[in-house]
């Protein structure tokens, strides 16, 4: 009896699946932790891991990149839909809401604009005396989609990104950096950065929240910050 060399033969013929599946599970490795190293990449690079929040209100999750609340808010000077420069720098004294948008691909994201204009009340209500659209296409179409959709905002182009990439905008969105998401940024009468949501980037991809999502989020993030 020779049980131990039939043991032996049939480890060695076993031996070959089994490197086979270790290399598997390997590879299987390396591209999650290449994948979870990508995801983190582009949530930290707006200068550190964003904070994660869920409304009370709502099912709409967002983030908090940087700039956030308390630092002061890059310069913006860029070409508008209304015709000319918006530039930032002249609305001290106002409350501006800035919101950042992946730009004419993307329906939901002026649906957005529709949706703010139809309840600018509510807005006004909190103090915010004006809002202004960011996108990286070219003004001459932006002033036409604005156009045919019958809507006043001021939409700014920002084509090489110098603005969205200030803000950390870009980051948060499906298209990678080359566009940005969907995030709202409010500055206050002082040049500050009051309240942020990035709404753009992974899992979600939200393109669109109504008002009262929007308002709702606005008003805990003010209510927060006053404490």
């Amino acid at each position: 009896m020779k049980p131990d060399n039939t043991h032996a033969k049939s480890s060695r013929r076993a031996s070959p699946p089994v490197k086979i599946g270790a290399g598997i599970a390997i590879a299987v490795g390396a591209l999650s932790l290449i994948w979870i190293s990508n995801e983190k990449g582009q949530s930290q690079s707006a200068g550190g891991a964003p904070t994660m929040s869920r409304s009370a209100t709502g099912q709409f999750r967002y983030v908090v990149g940087s700039p956030g609340p308390g630092q002061e808010a890059p310069a913006i000077r860029l070409a508008a839909s209304t015709g000319g420069e918006f530039d930032l720098a002249t609305q001290r004294g106002k409350t501006v809401l800035l919101y950042f948008q992946e730009g004419l691909m993307c329906q939901p994201c002026w649906d957005q604009i529709a949706e703010i204009e139809k309840h600018v009340g509510e807005f006004r209500a909190l103090g915010i005396d004006t809002v202004v659209s960011v996108t990286t296409d070219p003004v001459d179409l932006i002033a036409r989609k604005m156009k045919d959709m019958r809507l006043t905002t001021a939409v700014l182009s920002d084509p090489n990104l110098s603005v969205s990439k200030a803000y950390h905008a870009n980051d948060f969105g499906m298209m990678g950096r080359s566009r940005d998401g969907h995030t709202f940024i409010l500055v206050g009468p002082d040049g500050k950065i009051r309240w942020r949501a990035d709404y753009g980037g992974a899992p979600d991809y939200t393109m669109f929240l109504p008002a009262a999502s929007l308002v709702s989020h606005i008003r805990e993030g003010l209510a927060t910050a006053a404490r």
